[in-house]
């Protein structure tokens, strides 16, 4: 492998290991923000909510950008926006102040998602991706499972600042590496801006997300809750519209005409769906519930990340030896099995259930890590950044809806004395988005098996 392709894998596995941790990484440090700066819990959620809906409203235009202005100069001004919000984040000293810093770290993450991406599987022929399941791994599945454990760690030993001055010394490396050896690339059939697009997609995507995650703490029912939902979602419908009518488009839907690219793309939003849902709800489980520690419960979740690592370093040869289609669906039927185990036998040994983690990492780990690998096989170095933009929507907005439904499962759950009732119907749910996976992936053409093994066995 060439100096300039490390340099380019390097640089996205930094990028996104700081972007995916900063996800959960803060969901231990709430109730200690809320106490330092003498706001209740619940007014801490804006921490999430303004990172998690301006990500998601930055996103579409991602790709336009890095197209029109350069793959390597947006990639640089996300990760610079993020580790200034970063250090802002740290030196915040009132809640209204952190929240705003957090506004602007989501907006670098949001424009950093599809420019890392784009540029990673710019860089890699089809027949060389089987190979990037070893470092895709990481920012993917390894930083989320490694949040808690961090943030409660230097929660418990430094302060909550050192939760955002982590990503600082990594963004600046960053900076250096892609400044000093990364090429620049435009696209130079890439059009005129879609400003209606955009404009449609700022409300459609924010106020959905908002929504969504409002949902489960006011309920379905609240005015603040359905009519945003309402509203953003009348925004989407039109955007659709729109998107199909015009000629470039800011989110190309043409793209779901390739098979591959379709089926693939509805897999991970589904796969985002039933793992996030699950790192979310089983953790409330295993505190609320049972009374473990925050530390102990993210050293109990972590062997799924253990997992993911193991399904890294197998995949090239999973695939060789069965073929996507076979390993899609035998991972993903082994990972609705697990995930109901986990629902069932939650008040088990918790060597049980760290086994079952494990499980969960090695069976999904194969079917996410090819999901993402086969769903840019057919798409055109000129198409990546549309491609990875519309991937990463759909892989963010289903990992947001499935917190927020299975939240909403534990809500309309809820009785006055707390028992494991609901949590369990909430992880039985999350069962069922890998379900939802498996029957999509029936849908991925045989016929494309061999060309995948081809690229496997040169891997």
């Amino acid at each position: 492998m060439s100096f300039s392709k490390k340099i380019i894998i390097a640089v996205y596995v930094m990028s996104m290991f700081i972007v995916a941790m900063d996800a959960t990484i803060i969901n231990v440090a709430l109730s200690t923000i809320g106490e330092e700066f003498n706001v209740p819990v619940s007014a801490t959620s804006g921490v999430n909510i303004g990172y998690l809906v301006s990500l998601a409203m930055l996103l579409p235009v991602a790709g336009w950008l890095g197209d029109r202005f350069g793959s390597k100069r947006m990639l640089m001004l996300a990760v610079s926006i993020f580790t200034i919000a970063s250090l802002c984040c740290g030196w915040a000293q009132s809640q209204t102040m952190l929240n705003v810093c957090r506004v602007l770290q989501g907006a670098g993450a949001g424009l950093l998602t599809p420019v890392g991406m784009s540029m990673l599987f710019r860089t890699f022929t089809p027949e060389e991706r089987p190979k990037l399941s070893r470092v895709l791994v990481v920012p993917v599945a390894i930083a989320p499972a490694l949040g808690p454990v961090v943030g409660g760690y230097l929660v418990d030993q430094l302060s909550w600042r050192w939760i955002f001055y982590l990503n600082i010394p990594i963004g600046v490396i960053v900076l250096v590496l892609a400044g000093l050896f990364i090429e620049e690339y435009k696209e130079p059939s890439i059009g005129r801006f879609d400003v209606k697009g955009f404009l449609l997609s700022l409300p459609g995507f924010g106020l959905l997300i908002y929504a969504l995650i409002e949902a489960p703490i006011l309920g379905w029912a609240q005015p603040k809750v359905f009519i945003p939902f309402l509203i953003g979602l009348a925004f989407l419908l039109y955007l659709v519209k729109w998107e199909r009518k015009i000629e470039r488009p800011m989110l190309n839907l043409s793209l779901f005409k390739d098979n591959s690219f379709r089926v693939m793309s509805l897999i991970g939003m589904f796969s985002a769906a039933g793992l996030f849902g699950m790192l979310y709800v089983f953790p409330l489980l295993y505190q609320n519930v049972l009374g473990f520690s925050a530390f102990h419960t993210g050293l109990t979740t972590f062997p799924e990340a253990l997992g993911l690592m193991v399904a890294s370093q197998l995949l090239p040869w999973s695939m060789k030896k069965l073929g996507v289609r076979r390993l899609m669906l035998l991972s993903l039927l082994g990972s609705m099995i697990i995930f109901s185990l986990i629902a069932l036998l939650a008040e088990a040994n918790p060597w049980l259930i760290r086994l079952l983690m494990f499980g969960v990492g090695i069976f999904l780990g194969h079917a996410v890590t090819a999901a993402q690998i086969s769903a840019f096989q057919h798409i055109s170095k000129h198409q990546m950044s549309q491609a990875t933009t519309l991937h990463n929507v759909q892989k963010r907005f289903g990992g947001v809806f499935g917190v927020a439904l299975l939240a909403s499962i534990i809500g309309s759950q809820q009785t006055a004395d707390i028992t494991m009732v609901p949590y369990q119907w909430a992880l039985g749910g999350s069962a069922a988005f890998i379900g939802i996976c498996f029957l999509i992936g029936l849908a991925y053409q045989e016929q494309e098996k061999e060309q995948v093994d081809v690229q496997a066995e040169r891997a």
